[in-house]
């Protein structure tokens, strides 16, 4: 029997969207992710609470993950790096983050750079809003 620690990790393509506001940054997902298959499953990690309309919601292959309105590298440590954890056991092949500093993307990408991420997560691009 094969334990987890010997499981094949699935490389994880990143897209990190900053800037903006709230709804900018979402809808650029949205937009994003409107042509993916349902056999890709994806997710995404945002920062802030929304106030109105919703152009993201979760489903079946497609999962979306709000964290309160805090800088990920900053105060929100604790809270990106449980939500990340749990949405990458999720068997992902895509996971936009969308943070709301630009000035702090750096250190998200350094973060996100060390491991256990550095093995999982593959950064395709940047988006500053």
């Amino acid at each position: 029997m094969a334990s987890a620690a010997n499981k094949p990790i699935a490389l994880v393509t990143l897209i990190l969207v900053a800037g903006s506001n709230y709804q900018a940054r979402e809808a650029w997902i949205a937009t994003a992710t409107s042509h993916l298959p349902p056999s890709e499953k994806s997710a995404a990690l945002l920062e802030g609470l929304p106030s109105g309309v919703l152009p993201l919601q979760s489903h079946s292959h497609f999962l979306v993950e709000r964290i309160a309105p805090g800088c990920f590298c900053c105060i929100g440590q604790l809270a990106l790096r449980v939500t990340l954890n749990r949405l990458l056991r999720q068997g992902l092949t895509k996971l936009y983050i969308a943070m709301n500093d630009v000035q702090h993307l750096t250190e998200l990408q350094r973060t996100l750079s060390l491991p256990p991420y550095d093995l999982i997560l593959k950064c395709e691009k940047v988006i500053r809003l």
